[in-house]
């Protein structure tokens, strides 16, 4: 890539790591730019994916003090979502790109409803939690909620736009807890997914690494502006960034 492309591309990273530090679905911004830009959509899922893994852990080590008594739900869910990244990881490198390049749009429409609807699924589990009350910080949860955050990580490990509105939803039905604590618990869980897939990528994958520096550089930076001032814009505005780009990388991609 010339140096113009990549300073988009970083530019591109930077609206990610601000979106991520309001809506999160950041990977919607960055994932259509390298397709743009010519490059071949698992090379761009795999350098997107290693290049936004910096911000990931920043949110995750933001989150400590909403993690306080959740250490239960940390080693069972971060075992469950790990499993789940290597599975999503590997089969992104052992499917043909062609099933790559068939199966995303559906996940990047799937990744647009869910910030669509995400207010709305906000607003039910903030009212789910007030008819529950504030349950037993130590409980891990119902036995179904392992295996659907093994799912959850194999979304995440595969491509994980949206992952994080994903385990919001999931995690909102099946625990009585406030939303910063299933927030704090949702970064942590994206944070291992994204870790994972990304060592496995640098291990058995090619990897262009002008393009993950890009991108690390642009999301670090946008989540520092995200986290001071993002907040401060309507949610809507990303929303509608996001879902309007989204849309195009579908057409772009079945076209």
């Amino acid at each position: 890539m010339s140096w113009w492309e990549l300073l988009l591309v970083a530019l591109a990273g930077g609206g990610a790591g601000l979106i991520n530090a309001v809506v999160g679905t950041g990977t919607l911004i960055t994932f259509p730019t390298l397709l743009a830009f010519g490059v071949p959509p698992v090379l761009a899922n795999v350098s997107n994916s290693i290049g936004l893994a910096p911000g990931s852990l920043s949110a995750a080590l933001a989150s400590r003090p909403d993690l306080a008594g959740q250490r239960p739900r940390v080693l069972r869910y971060g075992l469950a979502s790990l499993l789940g990244s290597i599975v999503g990881a590997l089969l992104l490198l052992w499917l043909p790109p062609s099933a790559f390049k068939a199966i995303v749009p559906v996940l990047i429409g799937l990744g647009c409803v869910l910030v669509i609807i995400g207010p709305w699924l906000t607003r039910q589990i903030a009212a789910r939690r007030e008819r529950l009350g504030a349950g037993d910080v130590s409980a891990v949860g119902p036995a179904w909620l392992f295996p659907a955050i093994v799912f959850t990580g194999m979304y995440g490990g595969y491509f994980g736009a949206a992952q994080g509105v994903l385990v919001m939803a999931i995690m909102g039905v099946a625990l009585a807890e406030s939303m910063a604590r299933i927030n704090g618990l949702k970064n942590v869980l994206v944070m291992i997914a994204n870790a994972v897939a990304g060592v496995v990528f640098v291990i058995i994958s090619e990897v262009d690494w002008s393009i993950v520096l890009a991108l690390a550089i642009g999301s670090v930076l946008g989540a520092q502006v995200g986290a001071r001032i993002g907040r401060k814009l309507p949610p809507v505005v990303y929303r509608v960034v996001i879902v309007t780009v989204g849309v195009l990388a579908i057409v772009s991609l079945v076209r």
